[in-house]
This record gives C-alpha cells, sequence and structure tokens, in this order.
C-alpha cells in the first residue's frame, strides 16, 4: 500500500479560519439565529492517497487519527459543544430527561452477574434506583442479609473520574474477592483483592488486566489471570492486545514475579501467536483445567487440557483437545467427560462428548444433534450441563443430566433466556430472562421441582412489566429472497398511518444475536408515540453459523442490505416514513447503519451512528485493530482490502448527495473503536451532504465505548438520541421556536 499527502490551497485557509473561530467561540449569539449560537466548524482537507493493489483511495481526514494533536482537539471540542449547544435548546428534551430520570429512578434496584457458592453465599453488582453506578454485593442466601463490599464511587471521589467495576470473581471458599476496576470507560482494569468479612484490600492491585477473567484455585489463596504486555514508551499502538499471557498469583507476593502459565512463549508445548489471547478455566471440583486460545474475536477455540494440580510448575503436560478448524466454541469439563459445543457440519451446532483425559474430538460422542435450534453456550452444574438454546429469536433451554438423555426445560414465557449463575459444585442454574416488554429478571431451576421460578433477587417495579405496550415479530423480505426477523415495540392503540416517529437498531457481527430485551427508560419514547425496531440482519447469530457467515467479509453487504429491506417493511406496512425513521447501530452496527444510509439515503430522516465503526480501511492500524482481523479481514491481502473497502461507510460518502440528518457519538476513552472513526465520517458528511440538514458529533470526554457508563450518562445520550429522532421527525414539543 502507498500512501501521499495532498494539502489544499483551500485546506490552509480552512485551518486559518478554524484557529479564528476557536479563539472567538465564547462571544455571544446573534440574537436572530439564537437556535444555532456559534457556527459548526468547518474541518480543514488535508488528503492522503491510498493505493490498495491498484485502487488509489482518498482520505481527506487523516490527520484527524492524531487526537493528541490541539489542532484536532480543537476541532472535535469545538462540534462537541455545538451540539451540546443544539440539543440543549431543542424544547421538549428537558421534559424527555425528566421522565428518564422519573423512570428509572422509581424502578427497583438492577442486579447484574450473579455467582453463587455452595456455602450458600452469594455475591452481584447492583445499581440503587437514585444511584449511578453498579456495586458489589454479597449475601448469605438469596433471602440473606446484604453487605456492600465495593463502591466506586469512592475511587470517583478521590480520582474525579467515574469509575465502574468491570468483572468479579469471589475465591472458593467466599473468604476472598478479586474485582476489575477502571476509570471513565476505558475498560482499563486494575485487579484488587479484598477480605469480604473485613471488606479491606488484602493485596498488592494488579495492573494491565483489562480482560482479566481472573479464576481462583482451590486453595483459595491464589488465582489464575490474564495480563498484557507492558509497552514501551511509544511503542506501536497495535501492540497493546498483543503477547497477553495468563500468570498465577499467589497472594501476597509480587505480581511481577508471578510465573506465566500460557501464553506467548510461555510453553513449547503450546504455540500461542502473538496476537492470540490465552484463557485458563479452573473449574471449582474439577480435576482438568481447561486452556484456550482465542484468535482476537474468533468465535471458534484451539482448546488444550491439564491437571489442575500441574498448573505453575515447570513443564505443565498441556494436552491439544482442538483446533479452530473443529470449530468449537464452547467447552465444560464434567467429571471425566469434556463437552464441547461445535459446528463442524452442523450449522446450528451440536453437543459432543469425549474424555477430558485422552481426547478425541473426531471420535466424541453426539449428545445434542443439529436441530432447528441453534445451540448457543453450556454451562456445567453439578446435577447436569445445561445447554442454552436459541429458536430464531427467542431463547429456550436443555437439560444434559451426566450419564443420561437431553431433556427440554419449560420456561415462562417467550424471550431471552442467559446462564446467570452456574457452578459445577451446586444443583441447578441461576437464569436472566427478558422479553421485549419485560425487564430482566433472575430466575432459578431446580432439578428437584423441574420449575422455572422467579428468585425476586431482582424485583420487579412499577415500570418493568407494562401492559400498555406490545410487541410482534414479523418477516421481512430481502433484495434476495431472504425473511428477515424484525422486532417491533410500540404502545397499544398507536396508529399505523406512516407517521410515527420509528428508531430501527441494527447490528449483525461476530454472529451476536440481538435477543428480546426492554429497558424501562424506553417508555419515554413509546410514550411519545415513538416506534423501536430490532432488524435481525445476517452477520448476526440468530439462525446459526450460517447465517452469521452471510453477513461476515465478502458477504457483509448482506447486513445493511436486510436493514434496508426491514425499512422498507416498516415504511411499506405503514408503521412509519422515510421523514420519520432513523436507522441507528452501535460499534460494528455502524457498518450497517452507516452502509444503509450511504447506499440509501433516501430511505431515512435520520440516521445515528453510536461508538460506529466507519472507517474499515483504517481500523486495524488501531489497538483493537488485529484482534478484529478474523472478524473483517485485513487491508494486507486483495481480498481483504475489497471487503473492507466494500463496508466502509467513511470511503462511500459522496459529495452533492441529501443526506439524512445525522447524530455521530463517541466515548473519548473507547478502548473499541477509535474515536477518530466518527470524527473523520463527521467532517465527510458535512462537507457532502447538500440536505441542509444537522450533521451532529456527540462525545463523551469521560466515557468509552458504553461499558461502564454510569447511569447518568446512559440516560443523558438516551434523552439526545430520541431528541434528535422527535425533532426530526416533526413531533410537537421539539420544535424550535424563532427568536426564542
Amino acid at each position: 500500500m502507498k500512501s501521499t499527502l495532498k494539502i489544499t490551497f483551500a485546506a490552509v485557509v480552512a485551518v486559518l479560519f478554524l484557529q479564528l473561530a476557536w479563539t472567538c467561540s465564547g462571544l455571544a449569539a446573534d440574537v436572530d439565529q439564537p437556535f444555532k449560537p456559534v457556527e459548526q466548524p468547518e474541518a480543514p482537507v488535508l488528503t492522503v492517497n491510498d493505493t490498495f493493489f491498484g485502487t488509489q483511495v482518498e482520505d481527506p481526514y487523516r490527520y484527524m487519527e492524531s487526537l493528541s494533536d490541539p489542532v484536532v482537539q480543537a476541532w472535535m471540542k469545538a462540534q462537541s459543544d455545538y451540539t451540546r449547544t443544539i440539543l440543549d435548546e431543542i424544547p421538549g428534551r428537558s421534559q424527555l430527561l425528566d421522565r428518564i430520570i422519573t423512570i428509572d429512578s422509581a424502578l427497583s434496584a438492577r442486579v447484574a452477574e450473579v455467582t453463587r457458592l455452595p456455602n450458600g453465599l452469594v455475591f452481584y453488582t447492583k445499581r440503587l434506583p437514585t444511584g449511578n453506578v453498579f456495586k458489589l454485593y454479597m449475601r448469605n442466601g438469596l433471602q440473606g442479609e446484604e453487605k456492600l463490599l465495593v463502591d466506586p464511587e469512592t475511587y470517583a471521589q478521590t480520582t474525579g473520574k467515574p469509575h465502574a467495576i468491570n468483572y468479579f470473581d469471589p475465591s472458593w471458599d467466599g473468604k476472598y474477592v478479586a474485582y476489575g476496576i477502571s476509570a471513565a470507560g476505558s475498560e482499563d482494569a486494575v485487579i484488587h483483592v479484598i477480605d469480604t468479612a473485613t471488606g479491606a484490600e488484602v493485596d498488592k492491585p494488579i495492573d494491565r488486566a483489562q480482560f482479566g477473567e481472573v479464576n481462583w484455585r482451590g486453595d483459595s489463596n491464589s488465582f489464575f489471570y490474564i495480563r498484557l504486555q507492558k509497552l514501551a514508551e511509544g511503542a506501536d499502538p497495535t501492540e497493546r492486545y498483543l503477547k497477553s499471557k495468563v500468570f498465577l498469583h499467589v497472594m501476597g507476593t509480587d505480581p511481577d514475579k508471578d510465573t506465566a502459565i500460557l501464553g506467548y512463549e510461555v510453553s513449547p508445548a503450546v504455540k500461542v501467536a502473538a496476537e492470540e489471547i490465552p484463557i485458563v478455566v479452573a473449574e471449582p471440583g474439577q480435576d482438568y483445567a481447561l486452556g484456550l486460545i482465542v484468535n482476537g474475536v474468533q468465535n471458534e477455540l484451539t482448546i488444550y487440557v491439564a491437571p489442575v494440580a500441574t498448573l505453575g510448575s515447570a513443564g505443565t503436560p498441556w494436552k491439544k483437545v482442538c483446533s479452530v478448524d473443529d470449530a468449537v466454541t464452547g467447552a465444560a469439563v464434567g467429571g471425566s467427560d469434556l463437552y464441547l459445543l461445535t459446528h463442524k457440519d452442523a450449522p446450528r451446532f451440536k453437543l459432543v462428548r469425549t474424555s477430558v483425559t485422552a481426547p478425541e474430538v473426531s471420535k466424541a460422542d453426539v449428545v445434542i444433534p443439529q436441530s432447528t435450534q441453534v445451540l448457543a453456550a453450556i454451562a456445567p452444574a453439578k446435577d447436569a450441563l445445561y445447554v442454552q438454546t436459541r429458536d430464531g429469536v427467542f431463547g429456550k433451554l436443555i437439560r444434559v443430566p451426566y450419564g443420561a438423555a437431553p431433556e427440554a426445560v419449560a420456561l415462562p414465557f417467550d424471550g431471552t433466556v442467559n446462564f446467570a449463575a452456574a457452578e459445577p459444585r451446586c444443583d441447578g442454574v441461576l437464569l436472566t430472562m427478558a422479553a421485549w416488554t419485560r425487564a430482566p429478571q433472575i430466575y432459578s431451576y431446580d432439578p428437584s421441582t423441574k420449575k422455572v421460578v422467579n428468585t425476586e433477587l431482582q424485583p420487579a417495579a412499577a415500570f418493568d412489566l407494562p401492559d400498555s405496550l406490545e410487541s410482534v415479530v414479523v418477516m421481512a423480505k430481502s433484495y434476495d429472497g431472504t425473511m428477515v426477523p424484525l422486532s417491533i415495540v410500540y404502545k397499544k392503540g398507536i396508529k399505523m398511518d406512516g407517521t410515527n416517529p420509528t428508531l430501527l437498531s441494527g447490528y449483525g457481527s461476530y454472529g451476536i444475536p440481538q435477543e428480546p430485551w426492554y429497558v424501562p427508560r424506553m417508555l419515554a419514547f413509546l410514550e411519545r408515540g415513538g416506534i423501536l425496531a430490532t432488524a435481525h440482519v445476517r452477520g448476526g447469530g440468530e439462525f446459526g453459523e450460517e447465517w452469521y457467515r452471510a453477513g461476515y467479509k465478502d458477504t457483509k453487504p448482506n447486513t445493511w442490505k436486510d436493514f434496508i429491506a426491514c425499512a422498507e417493511y416498516l415504511i411499506d406496512n405503514k408503521y412509519t416514513s422515510p421523514a420519520q425513521l432513523a436507522g441507528t447501530g452501535g460499534s460494528a452496527g455502524g457498518i450497517t447503519i452507516g452502509r444503509a444510509m450511504t447506499d440509501r439515503p433516501d430511505l431515512f430522516g435520520m440516521a445515528i451512528p453510536q461508538v460506529g465503526s466507519l472507517d474499515m480501511l483504517r481500523a486495524e492500524t488501531s489497538p483493537n485493530g488485529i484482534p478484529n482481523i478474523p472478524e473483517f479481514g485485513t487491508v494486507k491481502t486483495e481480498a481483504g482490502f475489497k471487503a473492507l473497502f466494500e463496508m466502509s461507510a467513511y470511503h462511500h460518502v459522496k459529495d452533492g448527495v441529501k443526506y439524512p440528518a445525522v447524530l455521530l457519538t463517541a466515548g473519548m476513552n473507547d478502548p473499541r473503536v477509535e474515536p477518530w472513526e466518527t470524527a473523520k465520517m463527521a467532517a465527510r458528511l458535512q462537507a457532502a451532504s447538500t440536505s441542509g440538514k444537522p450533521i451532529l458529533l456527540r462525545l463523551d470526554y469521560e466515557g468509552g465505548h458504553g461499558i461502564g457508563a454510569t447511569k447518568k450518562q446512559i440516560e443523558e445520550e438516551a434523552a439526545d438520541v430520541w431528541t434528535f429522532v422527535l425533532w426530526q421527525s416533526g413531533v410537537q414539543g421539539f420544535q424550535p421556536v424563532p427568536g426564542k
């Protein structure tokens, strides 16, 4: 690939203009234009020409990738301030935010990440109705007295930045709990260990633990964890996630002297490439540990097994179970058996079983053959192996008693089913269940009664089970005849006359399905006549591996074409019209909405890419770029370049096109998608669009990819997005009044 730099005279003038504009940004607004108190700053054009396999590609805003450049910082800050002024002055926003806060504050506390131990101790994170962050709690029994263990607000009081608990794991006896905590959405976790009886910190913090994956040993005095390499000053940013290792840490010892267990150049018996991520899983009560080797975001695993007792000693006898060619995506040890979830010759997956001491995948017994349901995940408990399945959009559950035939578990309603907690020393399993009109609650399956019951660990509150809403799942025909599920949620009695403000979301990457999920604050939009729809596009996992691979690399156009088909369905069936239709997608969903908008700008009145992947040709140069090569490809091959160029929305923006109104969001501490992707897209759209509609850049300087966001950050962003949709849809009460 070759690059050349082209600096235009107009760009030089623009730079000088910007410097003047930023200097004067504090001046009072023209009273005749109160809704635009400052001009939206124009970005200089400093074009870099890249040549890929004989194809020249222009990049007019490459310089924005230097986020530390004062000129770039000033432009982004001016854009962010401009957007903030515009959104804050839209009538109705403050009332909408008040309603969101009212709904959130009226809720019961939100419970997540439950872990239980056989001695009755239960650990979980919880955010109080008026709280801003999730805190770590413990109780003895599901109905026991609650004890606060970790409050991230104490870190915020010291640093002035919001903090979040990224993960936690209690020791097998519950005496200690290790947790990872990070600041301002960075996900840059540091491991701390506390004594659960006293709350006192009992060990030295361990940094560079973004992935963590803390896994205690049976002595409850040592644990395995993943640590990133220590980068030298000025190192290439793409080195960040390379050469990671799993270490064994013994309480009270120096973490920098911990023994490496698995990873890059650790064991001659286990070859781990620089870009691969090692994980060690040692389940309580099991004699064998799993060594998982993950190639970035690739779903298929390379797996090894070794006796737990040998980990940490020289020459651990790791035995290979499978390679990525065996298409295994999940594994669990159950006594002397090793269970594997694989899509080898089974696009909707099958469950197989082999010996953990002498594994032979090619001769493994089939426990659950492929069927119409997709086998999605497995979890071992004392009584059985539990299997989460999916029948299209809705989740199901299968129980596999050790040594007996599988049996279906009856669930109380159709919706989403995820494992909340499974423990090899405890019978049964805890489940998180939700639906499009039911907020998540925690259920328990008891094998002695064969019933799934609500634990009440997550009580239902006033807005959790609304009877004012209804949902439907329909099928939209895509361009090639493929029928695509489309979920739609709206207020009962709404008129389908083509005038409803509608927000259509889509994702379609990594084989991740869009499962039914309801958050009560959605009511603030729905009760104003809004419609929320989800396109289950190809590239997701709704129908297994074939559905995923049909929206992957060179087949990626199916993803946004499916999204377009769902948009057309909503319009044709009078749910909405183009003027009232907004499309949105977050992260890799930025590809979906970005390309749908650039392919069919006439179809959407609004587009809202959130922390979106928008410049796919340059994403590979970012810290998270190499881990994502398995999913999207690399520009270093001709086929990879062609696929990435096709899915790169930034490179498909054309001058003189009437693009919809666009609100682009990004977190400045995002470790997954660099905020410069969003900034470049905003600048390109502002220069190219002739519709006269706003192109706004919303930046959160204390946020990241959304993980670890505080409740206040979530509420503010929801208010901005829905206000933008209601404003651009022409909804009364959200229209600016000239002169006021």
